[in-house]
C-alpha cells in the first residue's frame, strides 16, 4: 500500500501513497483522523502524518457543492471512467487526476499554535513557495480560497484548491496542486464553483513537464517547515 514512508526529524509521519483510489485514501483518511480525534478526546499523544498521493480520475464535491456545478450526472462521470465522491470537507467542487499532487495533512493544529484560517493560509504559502521556485507567481484572491494565477487580470486561473474538514482541532483532506495534470478533466464542472475564471497547471504554464517527484519533495520540505516555524512563533507569511 505504501510506496514510500518516513518518520520526519519532528516526529511527523510522511506516507506517500503514489497512485491511488481516492476511495481508498479516503478510508485510511478516515482511520487515521479518528484515531487523531480519539487521542485528543483521552488526552492521549497524536500520531501526525502527512499523506502525499496522486488520484486517478476523481470529481469530489464538498459540505457546500452546488449540484448544478456538477456539468454531467454522477452516471455520465463513472462512464468516462471517473469516480464521484461527496465528502465532508469545505469547498465546492473540484477533480483531481494523475499528474496532480494531493496532500492531506492529518495535524492538531492546537500543539502548532494554528487556528483554521492561519492553517488554510498555511497551505496557500506551501503552494505559493513550491511554485515560486519554478519562477511562476502564484497568488491569493479575496474570498476565493487556493492559489491563483494572474491575480486581477482577464485570464486569471487556479493553479490549487483546498478544502479541508477540522474536529477537535484536528484536521483531514487538504490541498491540491496542478502540475502535469491534464486540464481537460476539469472540463465536466464548474471548478470550485467558478463559471468565470480559468484553471492551470505548472506544466502549463511553463510549457513543458516537471519532475513530479522533485516538486512533491520540495512541497512536503516546505510545508514541514513552515508548519513547525509557525509552532516556534514564527509568523512566515502574511
Amino acid at each position: 500500500m505504501r510506496k514510500n514512508m518516513y518518520i520526519d526529524s519532528r516526529n511527523m509521519e510522511v506516507l506517500d501513497f503514489g497512485r491511488m483510489s481516492y476511495g481508498r485514501c479516503l478510508e485510511l483518511q478516515h482511520a487515521y483522523f479518528d484515531s487523531m480525534v480519539y487521542a485528543r478526546k483521552h488526552n492521549k499523544d497524536v500520531r501526525e502524518r502527512l499523506i502525499l498521493v496522486e488520484h486517478n480520475p476523481v470529481v469530489t464535491l464538498g459540505r457546500h457543492a452546488q449540484d448544478s456545478n456538477l456539468l454531467l450526472s454522477e452516471e455520465s462521470l463513472r462512464g468516462r471512467g471517473i469516480d464521484c465522491f461527496r465528502v465532508g470537507r469545505g469547498g465546492d467542487v473540484t477533480y483531481h487526476g494523475p499528474g496532480q499532487l494531493v496532500a492531506y495533512p492529518l495535524l492538531n493544529l492546537d500543539s502548532h499554535g494554528l487556528g483554521v484560517k492561519d492553517y488554510v493560509k498555511l497551505l496557500e504559502e506551501t503552494v505559493i513557495r513550491t511554485i515560486g521556485i519554478y519562477g511562476i507567481i502564484g497568488e491569493r484572491v479575496e474570498g476565493a480560497t487556493g492559489v491563483w494565477i494572474g491575480k486581477g487580470g482577464s485570464r486569471e486561473r487556479k493553479i490549487s484548491a483546498i478544502g479541508v474538514r477540522c474536529s477537535r482541532f484536528c484536521t483531514m483532506h487538504g490541498v491540491a496542486l496542478n502540475v502535469n495534470v491534464d486540464l481537460s478533466g476539469f472540463t465536466v464542472i464548474n471548478p470550485c464553483g467558478f463559471t468565470d475564471k480559468g484553471v492551470t497547471s505548472m506544466s502549463a504554464e511553463l510549457g513543458q513537464s516537471l519532475d513530479f517527484r522533485e516538486v512533491k519533495k520540495l512541497f512536503s520540505d516546505i510545508f514541514l517547515r513552515l508548519v513547525f516555524s509557525f509552532k516556534k512563533g514564527f509568523y512566515l507569511f502574511e
